[in-house]
Parts: structure tokens; C-alpha cells; sequence
């Protein structure tokens, strides 16, 4: 495990965590849509530069940063070391929003066609229970998402991907999802199961967090 860059402070034409939250707490008084935030987030580069307190990497397994959470959104920085990608997951029907400051991933997105668990799907608030020992989950589709380009999202009609990076070296992605959520559903397509899977931080407000 190392710390991320060290870089004092950022350009003043560039825009800071604080400014990119506060944007994001406007947004609040409003309806929240998909289409609101990529909106913002497309005008509201971050760059690694502004992200160095939320940066942060090991060797086993790529690292959630947490930035900033209330009721309505969550933040955060994932720092992809090579090679390192996520399993197969959902995103508990909510929406998320993701751009790449240093780096590129590649998001395959899938679409559950069936399993033998089928009245756990749907759930309200929650988009599974998991619990299936038999499923298939069709690819959709890859999409790549590089250093100041591109976005990815996830909705209610689209919440199943795999997220990797495709990057040579380190790889930083910012995160933002309405509302917030502690668990997901993962898919593990060898074992041919599904299963609840809790979510942590690695770090939260530019501080390690303790295990």
C-alpha cells in the first residue's frame, strides 16, 4: 500500500473537491436524474491533482475512497492498481455516474436473463436478494472510458457490470451514486451463484480507515 500524489494544491482554473460538492449539493434541490448529473459531471472535470487526498493504492485489491455522503449522493474515488477489476455487480436499482481522472477502464455490462431464484428480483428499494444457484447473465456490451473522456452510467434499466482497468499503470476513477448503498448483489458465473456482498472504504476523507 502506498499514498497517491503529493502534490500541495491545485491550479486555480481547475476545479476543487469543494467546489465540485458544493455543485453537486445544489443539484439536491431539484429532482435528480440521470441525465442532471452526467450533465454536471461532464462540465466538472476533476483532475488527479485535485483528487490527491483520495488517492490511494494496494496490491490485492483496488481501494473506495469515500469523498463525501448524505442521503442523497455518495462520492468517491476507486484507485485500480493493474490488472484489478471488479466482479460481476449490481448497483441496488439506484443510479451512478463515472468518469476517469488518471488512467482508463473498461466497463462490460450485462443483462440477468434468468435464474432459479426468480422471486427474490425486483425487490422494492433493492433490485435482488441474490440467493440463485443457477443463472445466466447475457454481455451486453464493453464500453471504454479514458483520462478526460466518456462517462458511465448505470440505471434501473442497466444496474449489472464489471468494471477493469485497461491501463498499463495506476488507474483513478471518480464515482458518484444517488442514494447510497452498503451492499450489492455480486454474480460469480463459474460457481453459477449469486450472493449479497458488503461494501467498505478504504479510506474515508483522505484518512486510512482503520480495520
Amino acid at each position: 500500500m502506498n499514498k497517491g500524489r503529493t502534490i500541495d494544491d491545485t491550479h486555480p482554473l481547475h476545479t476543487s473537491v469543494g467546489d465540485f460538492v458544493a455543485g453537486l449539493k445544489e443539484l439536491e434541490r431539484d429532482l435528480i436524474t440521470k441525465d442532471r448529473i452526467a450533465e454536471y459531471m461532464a462540465a466538472t472535470t476533476l483532475r488527479p491533482e485535485a483528487l490527491q487526498h483520495y488517492i490511494w493504492w494496494r496490491d490485492s485489491f483496488y481501494t473506495r475512497n469515500l469523498i463525501y455522503r448524505d442521503e442523497l449522493f455518495e462520492v468517491m474515488t476507486i484507485c485500480w492498481s493493474p490488472g484489478q477489476k471488479t466482479a460481476i455487480h449490481t448497483h441496488n436499482g439506484q443510479l451512478g455516474w463515472m468518469t476517469v481522472s488518471q488512467g482508463e477502464v473498461l466497463t462490460h455490462e450485462f443483462h440477468h436473463t434468468s435464474c432459479n431464484a426468480p422471486q427474490n428480483q425486483n425487490v422494492v428499494n433493492i433490485d435482488c436478494l441474490g440467493g440463485a444457484t443457477e443463472l445466466q447473465i447475457d454481455k451486453v456490451r464493453t464500453v471504454g472510458c479514458a483520462e478526460g473522456t466518456g462517462m458511465v452510467t448505470v440505471d434501473k434499466l442497466q444496474t449489472i457490470h464489471q468494471i477493469e482497468n485497461a491501463s498499463k499503470g495506476g488507474c483513478v476513477s471518480l464515482h458518484v451514486y444517488s442514494k447510497p448503498f452498503d451492499s450489492c448483489i455480486a454474480f460469480d458465473l463459474e460457481k453459477q451463484r449469486c450472493y449479497r456482498r458488503q461494501l467498505s472504504y478504504f479510506s474515508k476523507d483522505g484518512e486510512l480507515v482503520e480495520k
